[in-house]
């Protein structure tokens, strides 16, 4: 019993103290880890602008987003519309995420394996075009015709999110399917914003934005590792952009996929700094020996620096965007004035059919003539009805697809694009859920 005992008091000292914050941030803590939490949060802006949107505040609701403010050095003066700052800068961190998650995945995780990453390369490919050229084809001649980009994209955080309503008993290799392509899909977008959705280009600041990025490069060559100093460079880069006519949150996909994987600090000497704090002899005090405080602060960097700089920006910023930056976005773009609306305007039709249906259909075909070219590997797991349930899940575009509308249409078109995103994402999540519940239910799950 005396054994245990002093064990048990070790295991106290090998964690950190509790202060009264502690009490708090700890359950916030594991809240945060919980990825699919994101999708109540932006499920909960949603329809809190929505409710907005049509309410008496209506009017106040949209006039907020037309704000507008800047900064001015000089004879140089940037304005935007606080609409505009949420969708070009803030929504930039977005973008910047998913290119970190998108490098780790093709150098550390699933991406790694050529065969099973052309799997999920090959059904993003296939959820991209599919649903664009059905989407081309019923709007061929119309004005309406420029937002095709809108019908490519998946939302990751309501897919994820979805899954987790069905509980432990989905099948690993699917949410890893789900998510690698829902990774390449929003990369697909992006891009398609890049080029589809870009204005006339101006070589000078596109210069600028190349110097940045260069003195980026130049600095991770250097091992410089203050995290401020990217910040700062980074941002300069993000201005460059937005005046060179392509859209400015290209900028973070560029710094995300420039961001090194390799860690400073390897485990053998991570192990091995841990162990000189270890043997620091009991009863000294570590703020009046110079050395000890030495040892402490270097077991602190090597602590920060055994993780890449990919896998550590991941964890500081999948939070923020979580819960910050995404429902904020979806706040300030989801709210729609229902008068005068229906779900059976064309345009609504077209987008309904393109995401619930093409989405699906691109999927499932893609990865067919990929398991079929043997170019692809079809984990066991992976049943061909799971992975047609998992394609009509990707039919929820929201995020992407609510951001491409909102460079693709006039103030005419807008709500009724934003009608059949919503209306669309809402069916393909109804019949996504119920196929899988189907076929765990045949395998007897």
């Amino acid at each position: 019993m005396v054994g245990n005992d002093n064990e048990s008091k070790d295991d106290k000292f090998q964690a950190m103290p509790d202060e009264l914050i502690d009490w708090l941030s700890k359950p916030l803590g594991r809240f945060l880890h919980i990825e699919t939490a994101a999708a109540g949060v932006l499920l909960i802006a949603t329809l809190l602008a929505m409710l907005l949107a049509n309410s008496p505040w209506s009017a106040q609701y949209f006039a907020v987003w037309q704000t507008e403010f800047g900064i001015a050095l000089g004879q140089v003066e940037f304005r935007m519309t606080l609409g505009e700052w949420i969708n070009d800068a803030v929504m930039t961190l977005f973008f910047f995420l998913v290119s970190l998650e998108l490098k780790r995945e093709l150098v550390l995780g699933e991406l790694s394996h050529p065969r099973e990453a052309m799997l999920s390369v090959s059904a993003a490919i296939g959820g991209m075009l599919v649903p664009a050229a059905i989407y081309l084809l019923l709007t061929a001649g119309e004005p309406a015709a420029h937002g095709w980009g809108m019908v490519m994209a998946t939302d990751t955080a309501f897919v994820i999110g979805c899954l987790a309503l069905m509980g432990k008993h989905i099948p690993q290799q699917l949410r890893i399917f789900l998510l690698s392509l829902a990774i390449v899909d929003d990369i697909g977008a992006i891009l398609v914003v890049a080029i589809g959705y870009g204005d006339a280009l101006n070589y000078q600041a596109l210069l600028a934005a190349l110097i940045a990025l260069i003195a980026v490069r130049a600095m991770t060559l250097l091992g410089i590792r203050n995290l401020m100093l990217y910040f700062m460079v980074g941002t300069m880069a993000w201005f460059a952009v937005e005046h060179s006519g392509i859209h400015p949150t290209v900028t973070g996909v560029i710094l995300g996929l420039m961001t090194p994987t390799t860690k400073w600090v390897n485990e053998e000497r991570l192990f091995k700094i841990f162990k000189h704090v270890v043997t620091h002899p009991h009863g000294q005090d570590w703020s009046g020996d110079i050395q000890a405080r030495m040892a402490l602060s270097t077991a602190e960097a090597a602590a920060r620096e055994a993780l890449s700089p990919v896998e550590r920006l991941e964890i500081l910023l999948h939070p923020w965007v979580g819960f910050a930056v995404m429902p904020l976005f979806a706040f300030a773009n989801a709210g729609i004035p229902l008068d005068g609306l229906t779900v059976f305007a064309p345009l609504t039709g077209v987008i309904v059919i393109s995401l619930a249906v093409g989405k699906p259909l691109g999927i499932y075909l893609f990865s067919w003539l990929a398991i079929r070219l043997h170019i692809g590997l079809r984990p066991k797991e992976l049943t061909w009805p799971l992975l047609l349930a998992g394609g009509c899940l990707c039919g929820i575009g929201f995020t992407m697809s609510l951001f491409i509308a909102g460079l693709a249409f006039s103030p005419a078109h807008i709500d009724e694009a934003k009608v059949g995103i919503l209306v669309a994402s809402v069916i393909s999540a109804v019949i996504g859920l119920f196929l899988i519940k189907l076929t765990l239910v045949y395998r007897g799950k």
